[in-house]
């Protein structure tokens, strides 16, 4: 593998052209309000698992206009006090998969919740279980340009919209501490964790790693391969949506997130990505406004990133937090 990108040097200044739109904040109030308004609670039934010395739980929570998504919350067992919660979203075309897949957080002590990516599930892992009822006009096969000519009804509206109902439901589980919540991801999770970041006040840490869904225009023009491509693919057949296109992407973009997180803040980038190149999260990291921030390089991985020593590090840099 080589470096897929700038040199570290130059990453480290680098700055997104971004136009954001003017009702950026008006469009993601109103999306979420819409949500909210419909109403209805998290659902929790116990798992079918041979893991004993865990609780799991099979999570139905309602986001994006109501519909049901599904996830899964992990916990200790024995706790009497409510306890800190991690929320993780899923890379893409994964799925929340079956019970007990993802112990670390619940093992070192916190509740860990796990969201099912609606549509997804398919790409890898042990597979999805949330639809998504809603259609598109013409798209690339995958998910990034369903709906790209109207960010009313581009698919990462639906997405980024469970992602905050899911911590709205997060919050109300009387065995979770709502002070003290966190949201992390890598890849696609990464950048549903800025998403969420931007979109939720009082969080206590957001931990994207290797986020995707950054600085559009450019990594659509840089990416070697999808799922950014797709944008790339569809663009060089529909010639005239250029600009409707990333219009579109402009409200859902990370680096307009960053900018409105509000709680310490810990990235990750990997210089040989090959998917997520790592111009679009340092874009995102340089436009954070907070003082508690941290960016973790890992100069010769793709994009696996730092796997479980990045684990590791984020498990280390939130107990502190």
């Amino acid at each position: 593998m080589a470096l897929t990108d700038l040199p570290i040097g130059e990453l480290r200044s680098y700055r997104a052209e971004l136009r954001e739109p003017h009702d950026f904040d008006e469009f993601w109030r109103t999306t979420i309000a819409d949500a909210r308004s419909h109403g209805g609670g998290a659902e929790l039934a116990g798992a079918s698992t041979p893991i004993s010395e865990l609780v799991v739980e099979d999570l139905r929570f309602p986001g994006f206009g109501g519909e049901p998504v599904r996830g899964w919350v992990t916990r200790p067992a024995h706790s009497e006090v409510p306890l800190p919660a991690v929320v993780e979203y899923l890379g893409y075309n994964g799925g929340r998969g079956i019970p007990g897949e993802r112990l670390q957080w619940a093992a070192a002590g916190y509740v860990h919740v796990l969201m099912d990516t609606r549509g997804q599930g398919s790409g890898w892992g042990s597979g999805g279980s949330t639809p998504d009822p809603h259609g598109s006009g013409p798209a690339v096969a995958g998910f990034m340009t369903r709906g790209i000519t109207d960010p009313h009804d581009y698919f990462y509206r639906r997405v980024f919209t469970d992602a905050v109902r899911l911590i709205d439901a997060v919050r109300q589980f009387p065995f979770v501490d709502p002070e003290r919540i966190a949201v992390t991801g890598g890849s696609q999770g990464g950048g549903i964790a800025l998403a969420a970041g931007g979109l939720v006040p009082g969080l206590r840490a957001v931990m994207p790693d290797v986020p995707f869904l950054c600085d559009f225009r450019h990594s659509v023009e840089v990416a070697m391969g999808p799922p950014f491509t797709e944008i790339a693919g569809y663009l060089a057949v529909h010639r005239g949506h250029v600009e409707d296109a990333f219009r579109t992407l402009a409200y859902f973009d990370g680096v307009s997130f960053a900018r409105r997180i509000d709680a310490p803040t810990l990235i990750s980038i990997a210089l040989m990505d090959e998917i997520v190149p790592p111009s679009g999260s340092i874009a995102a990291f340089n436009e954070l406004r907070v003082a508690d921030r941290e960016l973790a390089v890992y100069e010769f991985n793709g994009h696996e990133g730092g796997g479980m020593h990045h684990w590791e590090h984020q498990a280390l840099w939130l107990a502190e937090r």
